[in-house]
């Protein structure tokens, strides 16, 4: 979990990788709706999130159903946010931070994604730091932050 910029898809699809497990990212189960209004500047409220959070909630219910394990890329930028996807202990968050002009520079240079830098601050406004999670300042390479992630959570990569 994290702001835009935070690496979140780009080091959870290494993560899932080097631990055999599945990746999802939650920006691909936002409605065309939420999807416009981020593409316009628009930040989307709490209303907006609430069917977004629902369907996610479903999908790990549907894998810890399953037996299976996966990672999934998801802002959860609010407490309330992560009680919704808190479907059990199993479910760990890792909070990947870096500082405001860290994240500002990547998203000035990220092509083809609708999340611009201009939204980095209202994520940064409604982001309530999780007191609960595991920390990962992402400021280095994506190999380091992963090998910290790793270390935390105490899994050992497969891949």
């Amino acid at each position: 979990m994290g702001v835009a910029g935070s690496g979140k898809t780009t080091i959870g699809t290494r993560l899932a990788k080097g631990l055999g497990w599945r990746f999802a990212d939650a920006d691909d189960y936002h409605s065309a709706g939420n999807v416009e209004k981020m593409r316009q500047g628009i930040p989307l409220t709490d209303a907006d999130r609430a069917p977004w959070l629902a369907t996610l909630r479903q999908l790990i219910e549907g894998w810890m159903a399953a037996g299976s394990s996966a990672v999934l890329a998801c802002s959860a930028l609010k407490e309330s946010y992560r009680e919704e996807l808190r479907v059990g202990r199993e479910v760990r968050f890792v909070y990947l931070k870096a500082a405001p002009e860290v994240l500002a520079k990547r998203l000035r240079v990220r092509a083809g994604h609708y999340m611009k830098a201009g939204m980095l601050e209202s994520q940064l406004e409604a982001l309530e730091e999780p007191p609960d999670a595991l920390v990962v300042d992402v400021s280095g390479t994506i190999e380091e932050s992963v090998g910290k992630i790793v270390r935390g959570i105490g899994f050992p990569q497969t891949g």
